[in-house]
């Protein structure tokens, strides 16, 4: 048994834009972008022909075509990506049962106990990344290391194709010069708020006054310190161990800025019913309903509101979304909208006790049993028939399981 915790972290390459590449030969080695299906929207990811010439993930369509004239375009096909996904991960699980999938194209596995049936952990990765190779054509980057911080880290050192090992007795030089930005979970806003201290290396994080972090940051201060050390307790948890989740949300950029009250309230409506129906396959209720507004300029904000008690009902959710709408005064139009249900709790598997609460539940269930078989919005509102909401592309921070799986074409 090895002396300390072998993690692994394996990253697929440009996920999206290499499954597509390697369903259509004629788009292999030139560049491309994934895109929702949408007349507007984001590059969700792209081929490493095509981040040659700037192209990046989030950009907008138009913004990329100035980057790449020669840059193709593809309407992301999610079923297809759920599917590999899912056959990688599995892959995964033959080699360890502590597999956790952090997105739809990455995963921590904990291989501590496998070194005496497969010996060391660069040998479980090269079998992994053959086996990915052989079986789909793609390629991942693998980082190896005593902990979850370390090992992501160490997957994002060498791409495409890498694999990276951090021992336990390199950990505190890689980490004295290593640019604090660099580490998952300080995002721009904590960078920014470390640079302010004078604080850009992880050495210097680890050096710093941990009394002053705390009163800067609360109790994540003394996080900040053990993460400028390197150090990092958290396990790999399998899905069948996981947390609750904490919400159930779907959002999406529309084709067109919307000003008209009438065409938002349908967007409301379709993003209702697709959290609803999948709220209620996991059987969670949430008591609060968010609404998310964006508008041209990318400004952003959410407004919430908390009900007497919790459901999934997709009417009742569009209802409170509307209630939400109905109390702003919009600015501009709308560019993006997103509904989401927290504070969740599980549903008994009980019918509701009133009649007119039952009769609801079982014309949704009835609903969900068609959309199921026949596929998304086969039988709808009469209000949304002939309508699409926008770009129902998933994000790469989806997970292929649980409650998290938008299955949507």
């Amino acid at each position: 048994m090895a002396e300390h915790r072998i993690i692994m972290h394996i990253d697929m390459n440009a996920f999206f834009a290499s499954v597509e590449q390697q369903s259509n030969p004629a788009l292999q080695g030139k560049p491309v972008a994934v895109i929702g299906a949408a007349k507007r929207t984001i590059i969700t990811t792209c081929s490493y022909e095509a981040r040659a010439f700037g192209v990046k993930t989030g950009m907008n369509s138009w913004e990329a075509r100035q980057k790449c004239p020669e840059l193709i375009f593809v309407v992301g096909n999610n079923k297809k990506y759920s599917y590999t996904s899912k056959q990688i991960i599995a892959i995964m699980r033959e080699y360890t049962p502590l597999v956790e999938v952090f997105s739809i194209d990455e995963a921590f596995l904990d291989v501590t106990g496998s070194l005496s049936l497969f010996g060391s952990a660069e040998a479980i990765a090269g079998m992994i990344k053959e086996r990915i190779r052989d079986r789909f054509g793609l390629t991942c980057s693998v980082g190896i290391a005593p902990n979850k911080l370390l090992a992501k880290l160490a997957s994002d050192m060498q791409k495409p194709d890498g694999l990276t090992v951090i021992a336990p007795d390199q950990v505190a030089r890689v980490m004295e010069r290593l640019p604090i930005q660099q580490l998952c979970g300080i995002g721009a806003k904590t960078h920014q708020q470390l640079a302010g201290f004078g604080i850009r290396t992880c050495g210097e994080l680890a050096r710093f006054p941990v009394h002053i972090l705390k009163k800067k940051f609360g109790v994540t201060g003394e996080r900040l310190h053990y993460m400028g050390l390197g150090v990092d307790d958290a396990p790999v948890v399998p899905e069948e161990e996981a947390e609750e989740v904490k919400s159930v949300g779907h959002s999406t950029t529309l084709d067109t800025d919307l000003c008209q009250r009438s065409e938002i309230l349908a967007v409301l409506l379709q993003l209702s019913e697709m959290v609803g129906r999948r709220a209620r396959k996991y059987r969670v209720t949430g008591k609060t309903v968010t609404l998310t507004v964006r508008y041209p300029d990318f400004t952003t904000f959410s407004r919430q509101v908390s009900r007497s008690a919790p459901t999934n009902n997709s009417d009742e959710i569009y209802r409170d979304a509307v209630q939400i709408l109905d109390q702003l005064e919009l600015a501009q139009p709308v560019r993006l909208l997103g509904v989401r249900i927290t504070n969740l709790t599980h549903q008994a598997e009980q019918l509701p006790l009133f009649e007119s609460e039952r009769k609801k539940a079982l014309v949704a269930s009835a609903m969900d049993n068609v959309n199921n078989k026949f596929g998304d919005f086969s039988v709808t509102f009469g209000t949304l028939l002939g309508k699409e909401c926008g770009a129902k592309v998933i994000s790469p921070a989806w997970k292929p399981e649980g409650v998290r799986n938008v299955d949507a074409d």
